[in-house]
């Protein structure tokens, strides 16, 4: 590896980085991570903060697990490579399909299909919502419902269906037929409704009559986050996403479960869809499930929607797939991440230490009236949405906003923004000593502002 000379020097010169400006990262370099060690990450300076952000929501397992590491290690030894297209298979993929269908056989889920990431799982389940229906002999089912706040990857499936403008005005016209209804979000909706019952009532009389205007004979799925991450961790309320399935059910309408954030224990549960009672027709995961060691992510059928396929004529045929589907070095970090995650009972204490952030959190908004709502409470997800105006809830503006985020992070803790709104998504192993050390580098941010 070059020295670190080499590395500021070059810093943002040649590497494009996501979700943010090219010319902005040359003006202001990013923070270089160079090492990690459970839940802490270490900078190229030697600056030690607890990771809050947990990578990018997917470090479940925190940065050193061994079991995990080996199982990649040796199997880039065995075999590095062979593709799973149709014709051929190897051991590790056999045994990951195994492995995932057992995680989330309580969800109802009887397939597994592998992909490289979130955004490709969500791709998968919209094209193959899309042929469902086509063997059904019900091809015009092929318009989309979401909800706004939603966040599905960046593709143009998941772009179409993404219910944030940001990820969506600068790559339009996106894919046709995708409509969006509003999100279970209490503290900004049209309705001005506060109650989380109440607000689930008028999402449904509103995507029923979108369901009429558009026919219901016309669309194929619904898909939603159980909890929505990226948005802002939006929390519903216990029987919003029970309404969502009664009415696809009563209309025909697959429903397409978003757990790439929420699957694997970050929800307090193994998923979202267990946290609230719903049995999806498809799941999408990914990050959680390789813990973030290897790029991985997977597209779940119910038995339901398995059987049309398996028992189809030839439009059942799946001309669909990634050159590292199902790639076994991949599927070996899959097999040994789940063993591991069922071991230590990671969602026990994303229950517990959820519980204790999300508290802190209601204390820090009690001290600073900058902090207009807290979200959480449902694992390690909290976001909190800071105003300049707790009273007319006017956003913070960014530059305030970037100077919580750099007070917080010379205080002991790195943060995710996500616009007005502080995100953490910390490693599930995350201690309780940890979480104190996250609130107070939070508290010390609040008040450099």
């Amino acid at each position: 590896m070059k020295d670190d000379n080499f590395l500021r020097a070059n810093n943002a010169q040649h590497l494009w980085h996501p979700m943010g400006h090219p010319g902005a990262a040359k003006d202001n370099a990013p923070t270089i991570i160079t090492g990690a060690e459970g839940s802490v990450i270490k900078d190229i300076d030697g600056h030690e903060t607890v990771d809050a952000v947990g990578g990018l929501w997917c470090v479940n397992l925190g940065y050193s697990n061994d079991v995990v590491k080996d199982a990649i290690a040796k199997q880039l030894y065995d075999l590095p490579y062979y593709s799973a297209f149709a014709g051929t298979s190897n051991p590790t993929a056999i045994e990951a399909s195994y492995a995932v269908r057992e995680f989330f056989e309580a969800d109802g889920m009887g397939r597994v299909f592998f992909t490289s990431g979130g955004s490709d799982s969500v791709e998968t389940c919209l094209r193959l919502a899309r042929q469902y229906h086509r063997i059904k002999g019900a091809p015009n089912r092929t318009k989309f419902l979401s909800l706004k706040k939603g966040y599905h990857g960046t593709h143009f499936g998941g772009a179409s269906v993404n219910g944030n403008n940001r990820f969506r005005i600068n790559y339009e016209p996106l894919m046709p037929g995708c409509f969006h209804m509003p999100s279970p979000y209490t503290y900004r909706n049209p309705y001005n409704e506060t109650d989380p019952d109440v607000l689930a009532q008028n999402i449904a009389a509103a995507m029923e009559d979108e369901i009429a205007f558009q026919g219901a004979g016309s669309i194929a799925a619904f898909i939603m986050e159980p909890i929505q991450g990226a948005g802002g961790v939006i929390v519903p309320g216990q029987h919003f996403m029970k309404l969502m399935r009664e009415i696809c059910d009563r209309h025909g309408i697959l429903m397409i479960a978003d757990e790439v954030i929420t699957g694997f224990g970050r929800s307090g549960d193994w998923s979202g869809s267990t946290h609230f009672g719903v049995q999806p027709d498809m799941m999408c995961c990914a990050k959680g499930i390789t813990s973030g060691y290897f790029p991985v992510g997977a597209a779940l059928m119910s038995e339901a929607v398995a059987e049309v396929f398996e028992t189809s004529g030839e439009d059942g045929a799946i001309f669909h797939g990634y050159t590292y589907s199902a790639h076994p070095v991949g599927a070996a970090a899959v097999t040994a991440c789940l063993s591991e995650t069922l071991r230590l009972d990671t969602k026990t204490n994303a229950g517990l230490r959820g519980t204790q952030l999300y508290d802190g959190c209601v204390k820090l908004m009690e001290k600073y009236d900058i902090i207009g709502d807290v979200r959480g409470g449902h694992g390690l997800m909290t976001g909190l949405e800071l105003v300049s105006d707790r009273g007319a809830k006017t956003p913070m503006d960014m530059a305030t906003m970037k100077r919580i985020h750099a007070a917080a992070y010379d205080a002991g803790v790195m943060v995710r923004l996500g616009g007005n709104n502080i995100l953490m998504s910390p490693p599930l192993i995350i201690t309780e000593d940890e979480v104190n050390r996250v609130l107070t580098g939070l508290d010390a941010g609040f008040a450099a502002a």
